[in-house]
């Protein structure tokens, strides 16, 4: 199982996730910006177009609520950056081999979320994977969260762990 890690080091917190995923960057793009495929893996409904300078809204039917984002860097296949909210979500795509090297980079202001963050980031790739491998998930929405959740808090600790899930959420 593959960890986010906490950077500190600039002004604001950063969780950084490295997967090496078993498909080209053309096949990763298309599940990073199409909605068909995104439905499967991103935590929100995406209304707007992946494209420089694109106009987004994030939907949660689920926790009822919506925010806006815009597309910030749109290189394909190698670069997509969008404002997620107040969030700056990056996705590098790298060839290599017979496979692509995906960063995911969050870039965030409060840092009491990351260990919740973090496990989210996490299920949600875990979820991008089986989608890219044309599987079904053998999971429940959450089930891995509470899974990583608790390594996330010890890894990160305290003052990274003080905001919990949204309410009226439990994994």
């Amino acid at each position: 199982m593959t960890f986010g890690r906490l950077d500190r080091s600039g002004p604001r917190p950063r969780l950084v996730f490295t997967r090496a995923l078993a498909h080209p960057p053309e096949k990763v793009w298309r599940a990073l910006t199409r909605k068909e495929h995104l439905r499967a893996w991103f935590p929100d409904t995406v209304e707007g177009e992946f494209e420089p300078g694109g106009k987004l809204r994030f939907v949660s039917e689920e926790h009822d609520f919506a925010f806006d984002g815009e597309v910030t860097a749109f290189e394909p296949p190698e670069l997509l950056e969008i404002r997620w909210g107040t969030d700056l979500l990056r996705f590098e795509l790298r060839a290599g081999g017979d496979g692509t090297m995906l960063t995911l980079t969050d870039t965030f202001d409060e840092l009491g979320k990351a260990a919740r963050d973090g496990a989210g980031w996490h299920e949600c790739l875990d979820l991008l994977e089986i989608e890219l491998a044309g599987a079904a998930p053998d999971f429940a929405p959450g089930r891995r969260w509470g899974e990583v959740h608790p390594r996330y808090v010890a890894e990160f600790g305290p003052d990274a762990s003080t905001i919990g899930p949204p309410p009226g959420w439990s994994p």
